[in-house]
């Protein structure tokens, strides 16, 4: 059975521009994981809204962790650290 998740990022004051640079380069892996990014947006980040909303999609538990732990994109974590404040994210199924 697949997995999808809507993930919702917001960044850290400042770091708009930061935050989408590492989306950038992290969901480039997401395909070699058996994994899909169906739909990727933004909003305007005001009112306590996230920057950025994507709806991922993966083939098992196990390609999704597969991606979370890849090298290239733990790598990146200190990246990851400066530019996102918070993570949600959040399991859905379509119906």
């Amino acid at each position: 059975m697949k997995l999808r998740f809507y993930v919702f990022l917001w960044p850290r004051p400042g770091m708009e521009q930061a935050l989408i640079a590492y989306e950038d380069a992290v969901l480039e892996l997401v395909g070699e994981h058996e994994g899909t990014v169906l739909h990727r947006t933004r909003t305007d980040g005001a009112d306590g809204r996230p920057l950025e909303i994507q709806l991922c999609e993966w083939a098992s538990q196990e390609a999704m962790d597969g991606y979370m732990t890849d090298p290239r994109r733990t790598a990146l974590a200190a990246d990851r650290e400066l530019a996102i404040a918070r993570t949600e994210i959040v399991p859905v199924e379509f119906s």
